[in-house]
C-alpha cells in the first residue's frame, strides 16, 4: 500500500522530509501541501511533489479524503491544533518536537488518544533511530550491568543572537531529555541546573554554558553539559557507566589523517549531517505503521513526559533550586 501523505509546514524540515518520502523512501506519497506562506507550498509542490494540492489551511488538509496520513512540521506553536484535528479524523499523524509548546498542550493530545483507544500519533524524536544510540542501547542493555550514571553533553558551534536561556532546554536538551529515558527504560525524579563561567561568545540573554542534573526513578545520575556556542563543531558525547563496565556513544565515522605533522579527523558541524540518516529510519517506520492505520515509535505519551521534564528544568534554570519531577500514572494505551 502507498500511503498518501499530507505534509503542513514546508519549511526546512517540512521540505527535506517530502524529499525523503517522495525520493528516498518506501510506501509514500506527497498528496497535499499546506503552509502559511502559499510561496513555500508551492515551491515544494514544484521542486519535489508535482502532483501535489496545495491547501489554504492545515484543516483542509487534514480533512482532504485523498490524504492518508499527515506530517506536522510547522511553526511548534501550532503542533497542538493539527496534531488534535488529526485524530479527530482518525488519520495516522508524524509530528516534529515539540508535541505541543506546554505540557498541558501535551496532555489534551494525549487525552484524545486514549480516548480514540488507538495509537495514531508519532513524534519526531529522531535520536531514537540512530545507528549510534540504538548500538549503545544493545550494549546497555546487555553488557555493562545495571546503569549508575550517565555523562553527556549537547554542542553547537554557534547559535542565533534570538536564542535565549530557556531554549537550551526545550530546543537543545529536549533530545536528551527524551533519547537517556528510552536508553535507560527509567523516569525522571528531578532536575537541578548549574551555570559555570559564561562563555564571552555568548550574548546577555543566554547564558552558556549550561549543567544540567538529573536523577531517575532508579537512581542514575545524569549530567548533561549544553554549550551552544562551543565554536569548533557540533558535538553529541554520551557516556553510560555501569556497575560491570562503561560504554560510549560511537562518533560519526570519519577518516584520521596524518599531515603537517598532525593527526587529525574532520567534526562535523550542522546537526542535521549528523543525523541524517535517523530522519530516513524514523520516517520509514511511520510510514510502515500508517500503512496499517497506526502508529510506532516515539508516543504522545513521550512527547508529554519530554514537556513536563524540560518544564521542570526551566524551572529550576530560573530558582537555583533541585525541582521534582512528577509524572502521572501512564495509560495502558503505552505500555
Amino acid at each position: 500500500m502507498t500511503v498518501r501523505i499530507g505534509v503542513i509546514g514546508t519549511g526546512a524540515i517540512g521540505r527535506d522530509h517530502a524529499r525523503r518520502i517522495e525520493k528516498v523512501l518506501q510506501g509514500g506519497r506527497i498528496v497535499a501541501l499546506s503552509d502559511v506562506n502559499a510561496a513555500s507550498a508551492e515551491a515544494v509542490r514544484a521542486d519535489i511533489a508535482p502532483d501535489a494540492r496545495v491547501f489554504a489551511s492545515g484543516e483542509e488538509l487534514i480533512a482532504a479524503p485523498e490524504v492518508d496520513a499527515v506530517l506536522v512540521t510547522s511553526w511548534g506553536a501550532t503542533h497542538e491544533q493539527y496534531v488534535l484535528a488529526a485524530l479527530k479524523a482518525g488519520k495516522p499523524c508524524f509530528c516534529e518536537k515539540p508535541l505541543a509548546t506546554t505540557a498541558e498542550g501535551a496532555k489534551r493530545i494525549v487525552d484524545a488518544e486514549v480516548a480514540l483507544g488507538s495509537r495514531l500519533v508519532q513524534v519526531g524524536f529522531m535520536r531514537r533511530y540512530d545507528a549510534g544510540y540504538v548500538a549503545l542501547k544493545k550494549v546497555v542493555d546487555s553488557e555493562i550491568g545495571a546503569p549508575l550514571m550517565v555523562h553527556a553533553a549537547h554542542r553547537n558551534p554557534t547559535v542565533p543572537e534570538q536564542y535565549v536561556t530557556p531554549m537550551a532546554i526545550h530546543d537543545t536538551l529536549i533530545h536528551e531529555i527524551d533519547v537517556l529515558r528510552w536508553l535507560l527504560n527509567d523516569e525522571y525524579v528531578s532536575a537541578q541546573v548549574v551555570f559555570p563561567r559564561v562563555s564571552s561568545h555568548s550574548h546577555s540573554q543566554l547564558r552558556d554554558p549550561q549543567i544540567i542534573l538529573l536523577e531517575t526513578k532508579k537512581g542514575v545520575r545524569i549530567d548533561v553539559e549544553v554549550f551552544v556556542n562551543c565554536r569548533y563543531g557540533y558535538d553529541i558525547q554520551c557516556q553510560v557507566v555501569g556497575e560491570e563496565g562503561l560504554a560510549n556513544l560511537p562518533e560519526p565515522m570519519s577518516i584520521v589523517m596524518r599531515k603537517d605533522a598532525r593527526q587529525q579527523n574532520a567534526i562535523l558541524t550542522d546537526w542535521k549531517d549528523r543525523f541524517i540518516a535517523s530522519y530516513d529510519v524514523e520516517l520509514q517506520d511511520f510510514l510502515k505503521a500508517a500503512a496499517n492505520g497506526t502508529a510506532s515509535g516515539p508516543s504522545s505519551w513521550d512527547g508529554y513526559v519530554a514537556a513536563i521534564s524540560s518544564d521542570a528544568c526551566v524551572k529550576a534554570q530560573e530558582t537555583g533550586e533541585i525541582v521534582p519531577i512528577s509524572l502521572p500514572e501512564r495509560p495502558a494505551l503505552y505500555n
